[in-house]
């Protein structure tokens, strides 16, 4: 279970999240939503300690985030942010590679190797695993630095807005993916979206955020409606139910 506890975050004097509390139980897709500036990359980013705790507190399994090891809580969840800086002559093997890295330290063993070649194939890089980063599309690369946070085997995958990017065929494949993991291995997948339609259809539990505080929570079929739109998002758009799904209507 992830436990946030109380957090509020300040930016340059600017509150950007508000005494903000949740438990995410385990297992299943949660997606965060909201307008830009909500506070959804930066809660993200709290969990995964890329921005340090100002206030509150936030567990995972009972690791207390600030506290923990680093290596204890790397081998517990992954986390793939909205930009990352990497080499752009990595292969895609060995980018994909890095994220076995807080298991061997630097001496990957045939499990690696192997856990490697099936995150490849699973997410469709077998045809350009030699090929280096800067060679590829941008949905190439955002497909391989899933890959490489999902080959890092965690409970826990936080995903900061991983459909940027990818055409509407590779974001479907990506989500049946991520909802594949959710199903068959109980991985708990918190992922920030900016699109609605994909998070009613592929998340068990949505949570809204705006202005820095959580405005609803829970399954898309009792939170996503017309009044959710408006009062999050500013919106006169309609949503209808499709196959006991809401789908907001353009």
């Amino acid at each position: 279970m992830i436990e946030i506890e109380n957090v509020t975050h300040r930016i340059a004097g600017r509150t950007i999240l508000s005494d903000v509390s949740l438990e995410l139980e385990k297992g299943g897709i949660v997606a965060l939503v909201g307008p830009n500036g909500a506070g959804k990359s930066t809660l993200l980013s709290l969990v995964a300690r890329l921005l340090p705790l100002q206030s509150g507190g936030i567990q995972v399994d009972g690791l207390r985030i600030g506290v923990a090891a680093d290596d204890v809580l790397a081998r517990t969840l992954a986390i793939l942010p909205q930009e990352l800086n990497v080499a752009s002559r990595l292969t895609v093997r060995d980018l994909v590679g890095f994220g076995r890295y807080p298991y061997h330290k630097g001496r990957p063993t045939s499990e690696d190797t192997a856990l490697v070649a099936h995150a490849l194939t699973l997410f469709d890089l077998d045809d350009l695993a030699e090929r280096q980063l800067e060679t590829l599309s941008g949905g190439q690369r955002q497909r391989a630095f899933v890959a490489m946070a999902y080959v890092q085997d965690t409970e826990y995958l936080l995903l900061d807005e991983p459909l940027n990017n990818l055409d509407i065929g590779t974001s479907r494949a990506l989500m049946e993916q991520l909802r594949n993991l959710a199903e068959t291995r109980n991985r708990t997948i918190v992922i920030v979206l900016h699109d609605i339609n994909y998070a009613a259809a592929y998340a068990d539990r949505i949570v809204a955020l705006k202005a820095g505080q959580v405005v609803a929570d829970g399954p898309p079929d009792q939170v996503v409606d017309d009044g959710l739109l408006r009062r999050v998002f500013g919106t006169d758009a309609r949503v209808s139910l499709i196959d006991g799904r809401p789908v907001v209507l353009v």
